[in-house]
């Protein structure tokens, strides 16, 4: 297998030969943010969200940008263009650098930056013809949902939940309200109308949650952010997973209960369509 390409800190080189210094603060705290950005046929999708993304959760925890967004483009470009495949993914991972252990950001520091990419791997026919299975849990991470952190214990955590219940995705609550998933975003159906958690602090505001916003004007599909409880989530007549591996991605059963009518429904339906349209514009 070829050893891919990778970017860090002003090099590209072989990933088996990118090195960090164990003083980073990445490793020592996950004190840093990413970013994941799809890429169709050699195009960025929705690039300048993932952007304005990026230079928030930079911003959210103090760590000054590094590169302009010109700068950020280049650099990406650079490693697409050294991947074989023509549809892929990006991953972005910027830390606030190394420097002596302590908590409290230090006085001067340079910002790790590290970028890779490899094939996006997205759900299968099958897994979109029937819907895919999913767990609920209580939603135990922390109060800023909204950086996009690399300190991701809490989603990591959720992600076991699914896999050891042989799930796709946990569907967390908090306080008995949803939130999100381990790695998507979660949205329900009720009477043809399309719901989900508002954009506060206790979601990730996935850049797929704009575009199902696009998406629902243009289906002609009424959209309502608001709370949404644990009993709506199980009485949706659809309940759907979106990220940027997942695109729109349909929910068959929860905890063992069929979601509707257990299958993919006429919302999910027409919400991947346009999806797939959007792609390929």
């Amino acid at each position: 297998m070829t050893d891919p390409i990778v970017y860090l800190n002003g090099t590209l080189t072989p990933l088996s030969e990118a090195k960090i210094p164990v003083l980073d603060r990445g490793f020592i705290f996950g004190d840093g943010i990413y970013e994941v950005i799809p890429i169709y046929g050699r195009k960025l999708f929705r690039a300048e969200q993932h952007m304005a993304r990026l230079f928030r959760s930079l911003a959210a925890i103090g760590i000054t940008n590094p590169h302009t967004r010109a700068e950020w483009m280049a650099l990406i470009e650079q490693v697409v263009r050294e991947h074989p495949a023509d549809d892929q993914m990006v991953y972005l991972h910027i830390t606030r650098g190394v420097a002596k252990r302590a908590h409290a950001f230090p006085k001067e520091s340079t910002p790790t930056v590290f970028i890779m990419t490899n094939p996006i791997v997205l759900p299968s026919a099958a897994a979109r013809q029937s819907g895919v299975q999913c767990v609920s849990m209580e939603d135990k991470r922390w109060l800023h949902c909204e950086i996009k952190s690399i300190s991701l214990l809490g989603n990591v955590l959720a992600a076991q939940n699914a896999a050891e219940h042989d799930a796709v995705e946990s569907i967390q609550f908090r306080d008995g309200f949803l939130t999100e998933g381990s790695s998507s975003n979660v949205w329900i159906v009720k009477d043809g109308q399309l719901f989900g958690p508002p954009k506060d602090n206790l979601i990730l505001e996935g850049i797929r949650y704009g575009l199902i916003e696009e998406l629902c004007a243009a289906c002609g599909i009424t959209f309502s952010a608001c709370r949404i409880t644990h009993a709506e989530v199980f009485d949706a007549d659809e309940v759907l997973l979106t990220s940027a591996t997942k695109e729109v991605l349909p929910v068959s059963s929860i905890d063992g209960k069929p979601v509707g009518k257990g299958v993919p429904g006429p919302i999910y339906d027409k919400l991947y369509a346009a999806y797939q349209e959007a792609k390929a514009a």
